[in-house]
């Protein structure tokens, strides 16, 4: 179950689901930061996270707190993502495109404050140490959710029209919830280390 070249194999068979879900999560970034009409939305997203934030800042340890808030959010959420790709899909392809979009505000937010850090310190300072991490482990995560989306909709279909293709449909469900153990395994090692760099090394980036 845990061999490299099972694993590498089957990312490779989600390859198209990667590519899908790369475009969405940059598509969301770009709807965010050039229209103003989702405005009133991503505020209310941005304000969640600052709710985090109070949290932490309460906290005896504040950098444990910020790991351990980071890591359970994000890893929670990428594993759910997956699972509730059964609903046609659709769950995986709004978290992408509402995460993209609050990064795509949030930059531009950025851009339009005098005085304020540049876009392209926050991006290399803020974003890059622990998003090179974290954004592929995200997008992959729902690629696997809208894979199994598929998946279950192919079931539906052949219950509903084709039942001779139950059989085959049923290993290809057998065989993704195999193969999806060892994956949710390194998304959670993955976003682990992403919490780790986001809330150390990328605040000391922040802070010079």
């Amino acid at each position: 179950m845990f061999k490299w070249q099972a694993i590498w194999n089957d990312l490779k068979r989600s390859g198209r689901f990667i590519g899908i879900s790369f475009v969405l999560f940059f598509a969301g970034v770009v709807i965010g930061g050039s229209n103003p009409a989702f405005r009133s939305f991503l505020d209310s997203q941005l304000a969640a996270l600052q709710g985090l934030v109070d949290v932490v800042e309460g906290a005896e340890n504040e950098t444990l707190a910020m790991i351990g808030i980071i890591f359970v959010n994000n890893a929670v959420k990428s594993i759910l993502i997956i699972f509730l790709g059964a609903f046609a899909g659709v769950l995986p392809v709004l978290f992408l495109v509402v995460n993209g979009m609050v990064i795509g505000y949030l930059l531009e937010r950025v851009a339009d404050t005098p005085g304020a850090i540049s876009v392209f310190e926050l991006v290399v300072k803020g974003l890059l140490p622990h998003g090179i991490i974290e954004i592929p482990a995200i997008i992959v995560a729902c690629a696997y959710g809208l894979r199994f989306g598929v998946l279950v909709l192919r079931l539906l279909a052949s219950l509903l029209f084709a039942r001779s293709k139950l059989g085959g449909i049923g290993q290809e469900i057998n065989h993704f919830v195999i193969r999806v153990v060892p994956i949710i395994v390194l998304l959670t090692l993955a976003l682990l280390i992403a919490s780790v760099i986001e809330s150390t090394f990328t605040g000391w980036l922040l802070s010079l």
